[in-house]
């Protein structure tokens, strides 16, 4: 059964209460960044092909106040998230690893480590990556609340690393471009976090906008938005019950195993690949079926995707439903 969800008016209450519980006085700075679903355009990020995401209304919410003594301080509070997504009281919302009530992550501003707990870390690596050091060198406490489930293929990870850079802007006054923010968001979940993550999800986070989704060109970063404000339209997610995680091998191995196939077809990324290289060139992987089925799902994927596009702009989206359908059963 379907369910509300929770108004960002709650989220920053929450956030503040935690922030003053933890640190004893109101915070002065906010920031809120989006999780995102993907309509179209799996697998393609990491081989320079299209992706067609939209923002979500669930969010993660970061509050702070600068503390003038070098210090980061964090927290974020545990507790129970059921609903659509994690029904089973069993599972905890947002940052499952933090023992007690809330936690309190310390560490210098001019020695940013990564280490325990692992939601840490995907802060920290947006504060490394921050593109105006001196502007945050004196320190700060923040607190982090959310209504983006973990695990839930619902970009959690990305939404706290750029609310966490739009925070900073907001404590700096230090504006970045958004295509700079992202990619520092992205390779803050590389270097912090180890996830060989492609530069979607940070995108959608920061360009996507209310009634639209957002087709991403991931060869040149380039983002356009797409209407998707009809009434009469409903994207309906539903919770699948496996826990989403990229840091596995599966993901590492599914892109290696394109870069390879990159390689053996001579072409830059499977973006320069086409339908006729994957029916021509198919003796090439007779060795390898695996790495020839996920060739074929990417490339004829970007295709699919950049059709998805016109199609939204069309408003056809009975067709657009099909070319879903006809990648759901490209990744089987």
């Amino acid at each position: 059964m379907a369910e509300a969800i929770q108004p960002l008016e709650d989220l920053v209450k929450k956030a503040t209460d935690l922030f003053k519980k933890e640190f004893g006085s109101d915070p002065t700075h906010g920031a809120v960044a989006p999780g995102r679903v993907n309509l179209i355009g799996e697998h393609t990020d990491y081989n320079d092909g299209f992706v067609l995401p939209m923002a979500l209304p669930m969010v993660t919410v970061a509050l702070a106040k600068p503390n003038q003594d070098g210090q980061c301080r964090l927290t974020t509070n545990r507790y129970t998230y059921q609903n659509l997504f994690f029904p089973d009281p069993k599972n905890t919302f947002f940052f499952s690893e933090v023992g007690g009530e809330n936690h309190v992550v310390e560490f210098k501003l001019a020695n940013i480590e990564k280490g325990a707990p692992k939601w840490a870390n995907y802060v920290k690596g947006a504060i490394a990556n921050f593109h105006d050091q001196d502007k945050i060198k004196d320190g700060f406490d923040a607190a982090f609340t959310t209504s983006v489930p973990l695990g839930g293929g619902l970009s959690s990870s990305a939404a706290l690393e750029v609310a966490t850079y739009t925070l900073l802007e907001a404590l700096s006054s230090s504006i970045n471009d958004k295509k700079s923010k992202a990619l520092a968001c992205q390779k803050a979940e590389h270097d912090y976090a180890g996830v060989p993550c492609g530069i979607m999800d940070q995108f959608v986070s920061i360009f996507g906008q209310v009634g639209h989704a957002v087709l991403i060109d991931c060869q040149s970063m380039e983002a356009s938005s797409v209407p998707l404000n009809d009434p009469n339209l409903v994207i309906m997610i539903t919770n699948s019950n496996v826990k989403h995680e990229l840091t596995g091998t599966e993901y590492s191995e599914r892109r290696d195993q394109c870069y390879a196939a990159a390689k053996l077809l001579n072409v830059p990324s499977l973006r320069f690949a086409t339908v006729q290289d994957v029916q021509d060139k198919q003796s090439l992987f007779d060795k390898d079926q695996v790495m020839y089925k996920r060739l074929r799902h990417v490339v004829t994927e970007i295709e699919r995707t950049t059709k998805a596009g016109e199609l939204l702009q069309k408003q056809d989206y009975e067709t657009f439903g099909k070319l879903m359908i006809e990648s759901h059963n490209s990744l089987r």
